[in-house]
């Protein structure tokens, strides 16, 4: 059996779906690094968050602790205990 040698056309179409395939393999290469910073942009923000989530925790639990009330009274609210001078550094 005798195998005809391939067409000028052929190889063209043959030619255009290997270019086709190599270009999409480029465009999803692209994809695949945009998706891997986007990862890693969403897992810092995952340790952020958990960060932050713990330090809420935190202040749940000891709220009713008489340091934390008075933390938050001086830091938050800027209050202080009677008799005490407040300085306010004013050079920068």
């Amino acid at each position: 059996m005798k195998l005809k040698k391939a067409g000028l056309i052929t190889k063209i179409v043959i030619l255009a779906i290997v270019a086709y395939m190599a270009l999409s393999l480029v465009g999803m290469r692209g994809q695949v690094a945009s998706a891997r910073t986007e990862r890693d942009r969403m897992e810092a923000q995952v340790k952020n968050l958990s960060a932050a989530n713990a330090a809420v925790e935190y202040e749940i639990e000891h709220s009713t602790e008489t340091e934390t009330l008075e933390s938050i009274a001086r830091d938050k609210l800027g209050l202080v205990l009677p008799g005490e001078t407040v300085y306010y550094d004013i050079t920068e």
